[in-house]
């Protein structure tokens, strides 16, 4: 007997099918798939929230002090002339940083290789490939979803049953976070 569903797919399928669902379910808070991919996406996503519960506070602010070239109203670099040659002009800034422990360096790294790259559009500025960012979602993992479940011991997400769905009369199911 296996110890996970084969879901009639090859392994490099399955594979990311799970990881597609799990980064789909952590992004949006909800996801509409079958039963059986339900009940297999939520074995990881839960792993990947206990991981982020457990990492949570794990981190030290440090302030660091950084040279960043000053820059005039177009954007340009200010230089100066010194000894006949033109350099450009430093100002000194400081800035406050989150330092990872190892362990939680670990976690975030375990998540950055599991889950898809999420680019999010602004509705202003749709088809216009400047506008996009990246989203960081092992920093919305540990900063907006752990502190939810603290006081929580698993059962992170929730399956609730739709119905059959029309084609192949497959059950189909609503995997979201509590």
């Amino acid at each position: 007997m296996a110890g996970y569903r084969k879901l009639g797919k090859t392994a490099p399928q399955r594979k990311a099918l799970l990881r597609n669902q799990v980064t789909n379910l952590l992004y949006n808070g909800k996801i509409v798939t079958t039963e059986a991919r339900a009940k297999e996406v939520r074995k990881i996503a839960e792993g990947f929230i206990a991981l982020a519960v457990k990492e949570k506070d794990n981190f030290e602010t440090v302030t660091v002090t950084v040279k960043v070239p000053r820059k005039d109203a177009n954007g340009k670099r200010v230089k100066e002339v010194v000894d006949g040659k033109k350099v450009t002009v430093f100002d000194e800034v400081s800035k406050e940083v989150t330092k990872d422990a190892p362990s939680r360096l670990n976690a975030r790294r375990k998540m950055l290789s599991f889950f898809y790259p999420i680019k999010e559009v602004p509705a202003e500025g749709k088809g216009r490939k400047k506008n996009t960012k990246q989203v960081d979602l092992p920093k919305k993992l540990f900063e907006e979803v752990a502190p939810k479940y603290v006081n929580r011991n698993g059962g992170y997400t929730r399956i609730v049953k739709i119905g059959q769905r029309k084609g192949d009369a497959a059950m189909m199911v609503l995997l979201e976070l509590v």
